[in-house]
């Protein structure tokens, strides 16, 4: 066995260990929400001041469970290989798939959508929900860059033999000195994110061939973007 051969069977089995590890937290967890979400069924008219404030506790505890609930999530799917089912394509219907369903939350957040997408992209070779969950942790992220409301634009267009995604809004921006560590895992600037929405997307566009950049100037806004190579037969 070659030494790149026994690394890769060392990653995969600590790939293996982790993700097993990352289940068994889970089922406490369940547990714990489950009977944070009685007890709170329990307190459900509070009266004393002292009540008021054992619901205020059982609701925190609520949202951390929630957050390491999500932490759990995002990191199965880091650890997971993202095998990817490759299919032919359109990336602005997946991309439209995915604007509609965050539409609510674009209007809840007062974010102003303007989206171009070119129905009549060639084909890409991509597997759909992996570039949908690609998508949404953009389209999410961009949201909440805009804490005050915004503009969020969305486009897609070729250009030469690759099928272009941009993703802009008009927010806070990420500070020059921060742009290489937003693709660390585990980095966020958030103190409820995972840390691994960003590097998750990069490693899924990147095993399909492509690629993700980002630039961005403070207060002003941030641009995603994504290049997916055409199918050869497109």
């Amino acid at each position: 066995m070659t030494p790149d051969e026994k690394q890769g069977n060392r990653l995969a089995f600590l790939g293996a260990l982790a993700g097993g590890l990352a289940h068994e937290i889970r089922n406490p967890l369940s547990t714990i929400a489950m009977n944070l979400q009685l007890l709170n069924e329990d307190w459900e008219n509070p009266e004393t001041e002292r009540e008021r404030r054992t619901v205020r506790k059982l609701g925190i505890l609520a949202k951390e469970v929630k957050r390491l609930e999500n932490i759990l999530d995002d990191f199965l799917r880091f650890a997971s290989g993202h095998r990817l089912t490759r299919e032919s394509a359109q990336v602005s219907e997946v991309l439209e798939e995915v604007l509609e369903f965050l539409g609510p939350k674009f209007a809840q957040a007062e974010v102003e959508l303007r989206a171009m997408l070119d129905e009549d992209l060639p084909l890409t070779r991509i597997d759909r929900n992996a570039m949908k969950q690609v998508f949404m942790n953009l389209l999410v992220n961009a949201i909440q860059a805009m804490p005050g409301g915004g503009e969020l634009m969305v486009r897609s267009r070729r250009d030469g033999c690759d099928v272009v995604i941009e993703v802009t809004d008009t927010g806070e921006g990420i500070p020059e000195e921060l742009m290489e560590k937003i693709w660390q895992i585990y980095y966020s600037r958030r103190r409820t994110g995972t840390g691994l929405g960003l590097p998750t997307s990069r490693r899924i566009v990147e095993e399909l061939d492509g690629s993700i950049s980002v630039v961005s100037e403070k207060g002003k806004g941030t641009r995603f973007t994504i290049r997916l190579p055409v199918a050869a037969s497109s």
